[in-house]
């Protein structure tokens, strides 16, 4: 999953305790008892308390261009108010990540006039790789308007993910890391720039194009081959997306939410089965872990002939999620649309809908966290619809891969794997991952877990959740203590003894993790 690299200290959180969220300042952000008292009576006037500016209007572009090598041009612009308490020379911006999105072309212009945007000073570089400086002209003053003008090419990259699919007929930009993001100046009482309450999205497409993205459709306007389609985005939406091509759509039948099928071909198969068994999913997501977005009425299935999944390594029968439905490759498509293959790579999808973008891991556990909840909740799924027969079932295969998973590879500790560790070792953890989450219905209870990570995803929206907030956040619902059963599962190799005994037949025997 992707996220654009933002400053650290910003961005992490406490844990969920006594229903109220708690946020851990890092240590160069601990104030004294004086500051707090200061910040208080301050606030109260008003009065900045360190550099910042904020942002009163902002929009963004995106255009397809068809070529030999399709690309997307990418603007943004933004008028700027410096809100803080001195003058600035210049802005930070983390851009797009090369490697990920394919980004050239980066230009910028401030009240009209192009600047070049250059790195960080050497000391900075190693903690903001991705963070690029716009230096002003003329000191930007207290309450000084500055219009500046960001825009740049995206291109698919040669190390294909689901951050970005881009064909001849079809494109999608995901969660986050394709648009640039404005950073505070350096100081640690700098807060954010805060969004205007509207933004809008501009998708310049071809008029054959159907289009989808984050808010309410504005309008439309066609100009030659080409139509606009405008997006409001609120201020309290999460990021905007975007997914595209010239699909042809198919709506579902005799399913009680709407389900939509865009594919490059119209489906031969009748689409009722499917959307019935793609709509009790969605439904029991809804259910056990809380509303999307009002302006989500239903999911849509899109297909993306590029899509490759990284964590896999596969390239057919892959699904990728974005807000409010699925990408699947061209070749989940080929196993039919009521397959169970198909449902399950579509049902995978959706759930990152809820653990992926409602909230996401950070970095050290987007394999734990990131991948083992979306897998844990198509346990949920597949028990709401079959019963606790197909709970039962699920971890029996998953203990299985897992043993399979152990003969191939020496087993990195739940705790510490990431998304770049070799793909042998990532499937012993795409394994063991969901079946910590069974662990703690075992331990707790179904309910108070999944009351938990209800709670986490409506409290935490759009934020970074790691290991403490959901162990936090289960204690709370559970009245447990959880310290000894998250040390077991993230930092000792193998699965518990007793969760063995518990889904295993007793004399089977299997594979023992190596030190």
């Amino acid at each position: 999953m992707l996220r654009p690299l933002v400053r650290a200290s910003r961005k992490r959180r406490g844990s969920l305790k006594s229903g109220i969220l708690s946020r851990a300042a890092p240590h160069s952000r601990i104030a004294p008892l004086a500051t707090v008292i200061i910040l208080i009576s301050s606030a109260a006037c008003a009065v900045p308390l360190a550099p910042g500016y904020s942002i009163s209007k902002e929009s963004r572009e995106i255009q397809f261009v068809s070529s030999p090598v399709p690309q997307l041009k990418i603007r943004g612009r933004f008028s700027l108010v410096n809100s803080g308490n001195t003058s600035l020379k210049f802005i930070d911006v983390v851009v797009p990540v090369e490697k990920t999105f394919g980004m050239t072309s980066l230009r910028a212009e401030v009240d009209g006039h192009e600047v070049e945007a250059v790195p960080l000073p050497a000391e900075l570089q190693y903690d903001h790789p991705n963070t690029l400086r716009i230096p002003l002209q003329s000191m930007w003053e207290q309450k000084q308007k500055r219009e500046v003008l960001i825009d740049y090419v995206l291109r698919a990259p040669g190390d294909r993910g689901s951050e970005i699919t881009l064909g001849p007929e079809t494109f999608s930009l995901g969660f986050r890391g394709w648009f640039v993001v404005l950073q505070p100046p350096g100081h640690a009482l700098s807060p954010f720039p805060k969004r205007p309450d509207k933004t809008f999205v501009t998708i310049r497409t071809p008029s054959a194009f159907l289009v989808l993205s984050r808010g309410t459709r504005a309008g439309a306007k066609k100009e030659g081959d080409e139509t606009e389609t405008r997006y409001l985005v609120r201020a309290k939406d999460l990021a905007a997306f975007a997914v595209g091509g010239e699909y042809v759509e198919t709506p579902s039948r005799g399913s009680d939410v709407p389900v939509t099928f865009w594919t490059l071909q119209s489906l031969k198969e009748d689409t009722t089965t499917s959307a019935q068994r793609i709509a009790a999913a969605w439904n029991t997501m809804q259910t056990d872990f809380g509303p999307v977005e009002k302006t989500i009425a239903g999911p849509h299935v899109v297909e993306s002939p590029e899509l490759h999944d990284l964590v896999t390594g596969e390239e057919d029968g892959t699904s990728a999620p974005f807000p409010g439905g699925a990408l699947v490759s061209s070749g989940a498509l080929a196993a039919g649309i009521n397959s169970d293959e198909f449902i399950k790579v579509v049902t995978h999808a959706l759930a990152h809908n809820w653990f992926g973008e409602q909230i996401y891991a950070p970095p050290f556990a987007e394999l734990g966290l990131g991948e083992g909840l979306p897998a844990y909740a198509t346990i949920v799924i597949d028990e709401a619809l079959e019963g606790e027969a197909a709970r039962r079932r699920r971890v029996e295969e998953l203990l299985h891969e897992y043993n399979d998973a152990l003969t191939k590879a020496v087993e990195i500790r739940l705790g510490i794997v990431k998304m770049n560790d070799p793909p042998e070792q990532r499937a012993i953890s795409l394994a063991k991952a969901p079946l910590l989450f069974i662990g703690l219905e075992d331990e707790c209870g179904k309910a108070p877990v999944r009351k938990a990570l209800a709670r986490v995803v409506s409290l935490l929206r759009g934020q970074e959740v790691g290991y403490n907030d959901i162990r936090s956040a289960i204690e709370r619902e559970s009245g447990k203590d959880l310290a000894e059963f998250f040390r077991r599962w993230l930092y000792e190799l193998g699965v518990p003894k007793e969760f063995r005994a518990r889904y295993e037949p007793a004399n089977e025997e299997h594979p023992q993790p190596s030190n």
